[in-house]
């Protein structure tokens, strides 16, 4: 049952699908069943479990490779027929090794691809962040994103320096669309010097998490400030 006692809606096998979601990143990791018995024991471990259709037992994810799932949150949606788990993933979540099971396009014949494709994860930022290191390892000279980073660390630095200051100068006018679109350019740039350092996003997320419900001033030591 959830939380303010109105029942779930399982179907005929008392099953109901859970979509497993990257907590940091909002990428979709895959997608179980989960019968009442899985949903409690997720919610005591902290662990998701489910229901195996073709085995008919409950069974943890990652009992046998360690790649557990570790339960940040879980939510119900409208119709209470199916799960969302928020989940730290340890190692990659799919069988085959990597990180989602959402690694194969749609063909426009509506079958699955056969090129392996980490599109589905990551939303617009993850997208970017592909394309600053695709220009990284095959230049373009007509690359916009090229040309900067065969610049150097400076080149990309004082971009990101130029772009702050014109956030800070749309803030300070309280130009609305200003900011939006010179926060784009700063995001943009600042992409790539993670791409020019090899410093990657799903790093960046974490340390976000790290500071996740913390609060506090940045110690000298050099730890870091949370919300």
């Amino acid at each position: 049952m959830t939380k303010d006692g109105r029942e779930l809606t399982f179907d005929g096998q008392g099953l109901l699908p859970a979509v497993i979601q990257d907590w940091l990143d909002g990428t979709v990791l895959m997608v179980g069943y989960m019968n009442q018995e899985a949903i409690t024991k997720t919610l005591e471990t902290r662990s998701v479990h489910f229901w195996s259709r073709s085995r008919r037992i409950l069974w943890r994810k990652g009992e046998s490779s360690g790649h557990v799932l570790r339960v940040k949150d879980l939510f119900v949606d409208c119709d209470r027929d199916t799960i969302l788990v928020k989940a730290e993933p340890v190692g990659p979540t799919c069988h085959t090794g990597e990180r989602a099971c959402f690694f194969s396009r749609m063909t426009e014949q509506g079958q699955a691809g056969e090129e392996k494709t980490q599109d589905a994860g990551g939303g617009i930022l993850e997208r970017l962040y592909q394309t600053v290191l695709q220009r990284k390892a095959h230049p373009q000279p007509d690359s916009y994103v090229s040309k900067l980073l065969q610049g150097g660390a400076d080149r990309i630095l004082k971009k990101v320096a130029e772009e702050a200051g014109e956030v800070i100068i749309a803030a300070k006018n309280r130009k609305r669309e200003e900011i939006i679109y010179e926060t784009a350019d700063l995001l943009f740039h600042t992409l790539l010097v993670l791409g020019y350092h090899d410093v990657t996003l799903g790093e960046v997320y974490r340390e976000l998490g790290d500071r996740f419900g913390k609060s506090g001033l940045r110690p000298e030591s050099g730890g870091k400030a949370g919300g």
